[in-house]
């Protein structure tokens, strides 16, 4: 098989009508605090036992095509001694890997960030794909201020997204590219949308100026919202309306899904306003609209496995019902009475 076929072989299993990603990549830090929310020690074991109780959640290959993994999570067994990487393949889920290093500041640029990890990245690439990874995830960070984020950070970050998205082109795996607009801040949601469109349109000038092609992969943006301390907060319409808006202006036909992050909205409002997105096109959108959530699909188990054995299928319950509710939300079928259903 050739890389374009392999591309387009993982594309096809990664967008699929009515389901989305589930992003349990977080970082080392990220975990343990989501873990000290509900008195459970990061360690390796209760972060394996955590996300093996999402991966063989039973059925929940309707509604979530991939996962992105954290490295560590690659090696790790279930309690069976399967793969974890194999436990989601006999799901019918795609395993992909989160590859970037982390954010820095970025020189001559006050409070703007930097992504890094591009050194040896193709070398990394090949030993992911022997361990059962077929596309890969690369966040860049931009935070919103009377002077954030500038040009500089706007055109270095879509540079480095856009090399990242070369190279794993070359390797055979599909690159979700992650623009993410911080929701910290008081910004209002016209300053969102004016940083958004300035940020898409970098990225896909730096896309095809590396000559990535745009089919054989996945766009992961941040919602247009207003920042987290400008009340009040936008309705679903309202920030369905914005954000199609700016991916109208800057975001190519041939891209096959943008898949949105959750950055910071609680569970019921990414699916609310994910709906409310779908639910706004009378027509077929030239992309699909769908989810790749972290803490948004994880928050209600997390709280109910609390590290406790005894929890674990009730916490499986909780994921499936998010899954589906975002499955529904894919459709623009999601109501807000579902959430009190079993």
């Amino acid at each position: 098989m050739n890389v374009e076929d392999e591309l387009q072989q993982t594309i096809v299993a990664m967008v699929q009508p009515g389901k989305g990603i589930l992003a349990a990549d977080e970082s080392a830090p990220t975990i343990a605090k989501r873990f000290k929310a509900v008195d459970v020690e990061s360690t390796v074991e209760n972060r394996r036992v955590y996300r093996s109780l999402l991966f063989t959640t039973p059925g929940i290959g309707e509604f979530i095509a991939a996962v992105i993994l954290f490295e560590e999570t690659l090696d790790q067994k279930a309690d069976d001694g399967t793969p974890l990487p194999e436990i989601l393949k006999r799901q019918g889920i795609v395993p992909g890997i989160k590859v970037d290093k982390g954010k820095i500041p970025l020189a001559h640029a006050p409070g703007d960030l930097i992504t890094q990890g591009l050194d040896g990245l193709a070398e990394r690439l090949r030993g992911y794909k022997m361990q059962g990874a077929r596309f890969a995830k690369w966040r860049e960070v931009y935070p919103i201020s009377a002077h954030n984020p500038s040009r500089l950070a706007i055109e270095a970050n879509a540079e480095m997204l856009a090399r990242y998205a070369a190279v794993c082109q070359e390797e055979g795996f599909v690159p979700i590219v992650e623009p993410e607009i911080l929701i910290d801040g008081d910004h209002s949601l016209e300053r969102c949308l004016e940083v958004s469109e300035a940020v898409l349109h970098a990225v896909f000038h730096a896309l095809h100026r590396h000559g990535v092609m745009l089919e054989y992969m996945v766009l992961k943006p941040s919602m247009v919202l207003p920042g987290k301390e400008h009340p009040p907060k936008a309705s679903p319409e309202v920030v369905a309306g914005s954000t199609l808006k700016v991916l109208r202006r800057t975001v190519p036909a041939a891209v096959p899904s943008i898949n949105f992050l959750s950055g910071g909205q609680g569970s019921e409002e990414a699916t609310a306003n994910l709906n409310a997105m779908n639910a706004l096109f009378e027509e077929r959108a030239p992309w699909e609209l769908s989810f790749s959530y972290a803490r948004a699909l994880q928050q209600s188990p997390l709280q109910i496995w609390a590290g406790q054995a005894q929890n674990i299928s009730n916490a499986q319950r909780a994921f499936y019902k998010r899954a589906k509710l975002n499955g529904l939300a894919r459709r623009g079928s999601y109501r807000p009475e579902m959430e009190k259903s079993d």
